[in-house]
């Protein structure tokens, strides 16, 4: 899923974003359309996968996430750490608006919309969860497709592999707490064991696994060594996402067939989210006099986000059937239409953009 810079970060559209991540929606909105259809038909063969667990840990989906979150992992430099006080400005964006701003404008839409606009539309219960995986997925800043936005928008490339390297390392220390901190506002309790458990499972361990394949293939052949093992295990990365998918949405099915309008519900919050992140970090940039190459990568990274991990940690902590599951699929469902329509946004403002710092 993920692709790599190369040394101008200027590759053609159709090379950066392949047809998976281009139609990544549709692959999405057909394994929904299956899931759901199985799990009426096969309803016995689903309740057993779901049976196939260690520690709140479905094995199942463990394999299917370590599968997409693996080959990104092997996407992330940590030699670019070097050149993180080359670009301070932009790093500064991405990190307050990753961590100090986006979890929490995130947990704020998901109380306001569901305990608010929407309150007697879904149950309490359901409302709840529906939340816990909106935190889920504003805690968790993207990996993967963060140098397709890069690229697409014309973005520095060694920019973009230092933000993906801090972030990689902050998520280890911060995700747990500050998930667990907006999960307690919205009056979730989650058990930490299963909380740390996760970021060990989904995030540590496929990142020294990709590191250490990284080192591997960059010692055997470079940087063209790491694309084509990349490139040969990507097919992996799908599969792991549409059969994720289409798992989710056979356990889900009964309550998204009594009720439709939910998958609308909880697009809505995550829309404004985006837009209005997106909006606040690109603003900030081009008012810091940050240049376009810096600050669109700086503006569409703190939009994006890392589902793979939202999806995994919602499993493991409320189950392969709650509403928090459910809500970070609808996530995977709304990003990349959204991402690419920001991304046409970014290059057809760029005049604009650079016009007004020179002023």
């Amino acid at each position: 899923m993920s692709a790599q810079c190369d040394v101008t970060g200027r590759r053609a559209a159709g090379e950066v974003m392949g047809v998976f991540e281009r139609y990544l929606s549709v692959w999405v909105a057909l394994a929904i359309v299956a899931g759901i259809t199985l799990g009426k038909v096969f309803p016995g063969a689903f309740e057993a996968l779901s049976g196939f667990e260690v520690a709140n840990v479905n094995l199942v989906v463990a394999v299917l996430i370590w599968a997409m979150v693996y080959p990104m992992m092997i996407n992330v430099d940590f030699a670019s750490l070097s050149h993180a006080g080359e670009r301070p400005k932009g790093l500064t964006i991405t990190l307050v608006i990753n961590w100090l701003i986006k979890p929490f404008t995130m947990a704020g839409l998901g109380l306001l919309f569901f305990e608010g606009f929407f309150a007697g539309l879904v149950p309490p219960d359901d409302a709840k969860a529906y939340i816990a995986g909106m935190i889920l997925l504003g805690a968790a800043p993207c990996t993967a497709m963060v140098f397709v936005w890069s690229q697409l928008t014309e973005g520095d490339a060694t920019y973009t592999l230092v933000q993906v390297a801090i972030n990689d390392i902050i998520m280890i220390f911060a995700f747990a707490p500050l998930v667990a901190f907006l999960l307690g506002v919205a009056e979730v309790i989650v058990p930490w064991q299963t909380l740390l458990l996760s970021v060990g499972l989904y995030v540590i361990i496929p990142l020294i696994a990709g590191a250490l394949t990284r080192r591997h293939f960059m010692a055997k052949g470079g940087q063209d060594a790491v694309d084509q093992f990349t490139g040969r295990i990507k097919p992996i990365t799908v599969i792991g996402l549409v059969v994720t998918v289409l798992l989710l949405f056979a356990f889900q099915g009964e309550r998204i067939l009594a009720n439709p309008l939910v998958i609308v519900l909880i697009a809505i919050p995550l829309i404004i989210q985006s837009v209005g992140i997106f909006g606040l970090a690109y603003l900030w940039a081009r008012g810091w006099n940050v240049p376009i190459a810096i600050g669109a990568p700086a503006a569409l990274i703190g939009t994006s986000n890392f589902f793979e991990l939202a999806v995994a940690v919602a499993i493991s902590l409320f189950g392969l059937n709650s509403g928090a599951a459910l809500a970070t699929v609808v996530g995977v469902l709304v990003e990349v239409p959204i991402m690419l329509a920001l991304v046409k946004l970014v290059n057809g403002s760029r005049r604009w953009y650079e016009r007004t710092m020179a002023a």
